[in-house]
């Protein structure tokens, strides 16, 4: 899910800029950072937190307290009070989506800026059959196919996020479920269910 959240941090402002406007200063930091002692100072954008999920982009500043300096140090730090757009995957959530990988186990589907998987015995009730040469997923029945570029729509399972390395962060999902799947196999439901109710006219 996308949000608009508040969050407030103190930014050290470093004395070589001290001649430029504070807002843009303090909101290159927030958004960008820069290194200082070995680690980073600000850069929240692209980042993934556990807690607030991946931050997208910083919007706009709200306040910037009045900073203060510290003995041996030269630069000033100021308390921030920010909006920032997330994206947090939740439990239960219903989502849209860009399949951009098929494996023999599934199928890797594109929800906002991160991946989900869903495992082949969550895309339908059907036995699914990979076809490597063709990188699909197919059904074995109902001859339904999943491929790269597919819009899908699926339900979030399972959500663990890993904020030291993002790429092992693990979202399930399933589309094994009554308004869920393949957008082509949904608007084949609806067209189906309308003709059922002009024949019981």
């Amino acid at each position: 899910m996308y949000k608009l959240i508040v969050l407030k941090d103190l930014v050290r402002v470093p004395p070589q800029r001290f001649g430029e406007p504070l807002e843009e200063v303090i909101m290159e930091i927030l958004k960008v950072g820069y290194e200082y002692k070995g680690r980073i100072e600000g850069g929240y954008e692209g980042k993934l937190d556990k807690d607030l999920g991946v931050i997208l982009g910083i919007k706009r500043i709200i306040d910037i307290e009045e900073g203060r300096v510290i003995p041996g140090d030269g630069a000033s730090y100021h308390y921030v009070t920010f909006e920032a757009l997330v994206f947090y995957p939740e439990l239960q959530e219903i989502l849209d989506g860009e399949v951009v990988e098929i494996v023999d186990f599934g199928a890797f589907v594109r929800i906002g800026p991160l991946d989900g998987l869903i495992h082949v015995s969550q895309i339908t009730d059907d036995y699914i059959v990979h076809d490597e040469k063709r990188g699909a997923l197919i059904g074995k029945e109902t001859k339904r196919v999943l491929e790269v570029g597919d819009r899908v729509r699926a339900r979030i399972v399972a959500v663990s996020l890993n904020p030291e390395k993002p790429k092992e962060s693990k979202i399930n999902l399933t589309m094994r479920q009554p308004g869920l799947g393949k957008w082509e196999w949904l608007e084949d439901e609806r067209r189906k269910k309308e003709k059922e109710k002009e024949k019981s006219k």
